[in-house]
């Protein structure tokens, strides 16, 4: 697991495509953030295999900014530093879902939604889809 203060890394790069920065969400008061390897690698071969920019929306949650998100998890994978919702223009969330599977196999997890997908490097496996 990889920590970093907000304040002073969010321009760390930490792999090719991702910063720190686009972990942490600006509506999050801690200045902590929290990011699987496992997590990191299973993102960057979603961006390689696409060719396209993955747009993180939801990263890592402290678990007191995780409390004021309707229906989160009181046990979400995001405020372990195993989670992120992301968006790739032009591919479904359905899609996305489907090259994450590529990756994960029978580990992790995975939830479609309408406007994205769920994706985290969990261990055990679930498959969900989500409100629509």
């Amino acid at each position: 697991m990889l920590t970093y203060s907000y304040k002073y890394g969010a321009e760390v790069r930490l792999t090719p495509h991702f910063k720190v920065k686009e972990f942490h969400s600006s509506k999050d008061p801690s200045d902590v953030v929290k990011v699987d390897e496992k997590l990191l690698r299973l993102l960057e071969n979603i961006r390689n295999f696409t060719g396209k920019p993955v747009h993180i929306n939801s990263g890592y949650r402290s678990p007191e900014y995780n409390k004021t998100i309707k229906n989160a998890s009181p046990h979400s994978q995001h405020c372990l530093g195993n989670a992120a919702d992301i968006v790739i223009s032009g591919v479904s969330p359905a899609r996305v879902a489907e090259i994450a599977e590529c990756y994960l196999g029978n580990s992790g997890g995975i939830g479609i939604y309408k406007n994205f997908t769920h994706v985290d490097v969990r261990n055990g496996h679930s498959r969900w889809k989500g409100a629509y």
